[in-house]
């Protein structure tokens, strides 16, 4: 969903004055995201902290971060339309649809992200790290090859990772882990049953569970449990016409942001390390 199609969605949820809020942004979306909040409380006929509540109710952190990524959806010019290929699809054709089905799901995403979400798992991985506990990546199909670049991702700063796509193997790993573990599960659809398994598991052993997954799905439910974090990554494709392209560049995005916010958390220790690994490789190109 966009910004507004999930404000549209939840509004008969909202209370009476939130509501109004609401009727306020779909009026006019360009005008909410440029008025202070003294403004949009008197056109709205609230109180400052009811539009402040209003932002939260819908998923975001606050007034700052909803104005923030309402600007962005407003502005960007780039439609959140998905254009399936079709089979009489001409190279430039495909060229056109692909690259604007994923410029326009980056932007999306970019708006829609929930940064409390992030800083909530990049702060439990960082602790993982700096503890030498372990941090499994789980994912099956599509999604195991997400997790295996996830783990190439953290192996290069140093961390103590593995990734597993086999579902018995992952049912051993998420028994073995233990308080201050952390378990990453991607998942597109969220309804894989080694997943779902496996992220169960892995709670119950006390890890921390960060799921990278579709909202609403059940792998999402278990995201939301107490203590467990989820990342929602939504996107549609269609299934039936060729294989999962976006939602893998959604989720290798996901562990981009995640990877350079535990890098920037681990900070100055890493550099040497980094910088002597970089010498290394060298030896391994040919000489210009």
């Amino acid at each position: 969903m966009s910004i507004l199609e999930r404000v549209k969605a939840a509004m008969p949820a909202l209370p009476p004055a939130e509501q109004r809020v609401a009727k306020l942004l779909l009026n006019d979306a360009r005008a909410f995201a440029n008025l202070p909040v003294s403004e949009l409380a008197d056109r709205a006929h609230v109180s400052k902290p009811t539009v402040v509540r209003f932002c939260r109710s819908v998923g975001y952190d606050g007034l700052a971060d909803f104005k923030r990524k309402l600007a962005g959806s407003v502005n960007e010019g780039v439609p959140f339309v998905h254009r399936a290929v079709d089979e009489d699809d001409k190279p430039g054709d495909l060229i056109v649809k692909v690259v604007d089905n994923a410029v326009a799901a980056l932007l999306h995403y970019r708006n829609d992200a929930a940064s409390h979400a992030f800083e909530r798992a990049i702060n439990a991985l960082a602790e993982s790290a700096r503890n030498n506990r372990r941090i499994e990546f789980f994912g099956v199909g599509n999604s195991g090859i997400v997790a295996q670049d996830a783990q190439h991702k953290f192996f290069r700063l140093g961390i103590n990772t593995a990734a597993c796509s086999d579902g018995h193997v992952q049912l051993m790993s998420a028994t073995m882990l233990q308080s201050g573990d952390c378990a990453v599960v991607i998942s597109n659809s969220g309804r894989s049953r080694d997943l779902l398994d496996a992220a169960e598991i892995a709670r119950k052993k006390g890890a921390t569970t960060i799921i990278i997954t579709a909202s609403g799905s059940p792998l999402a439910a278990l995201g939301q449990s107490q203590g467990q974090i989820l990342l929602a990554v939504d996107h549609p494709e269609d299934y039936d016409r060729y294989s999962p392209m976006v939602s893998r560049l959604l989720h290798l995005t996901a562990v981009d942001i995640l990877t350079t916010g535990v890098a920037l958390r681990l900070g100055q220790t890493l550099r040497p390390m980094l910088q002597e690994i970089k010498r290394n490789l060298r030896s391994k190109r040919y000489a210009s």
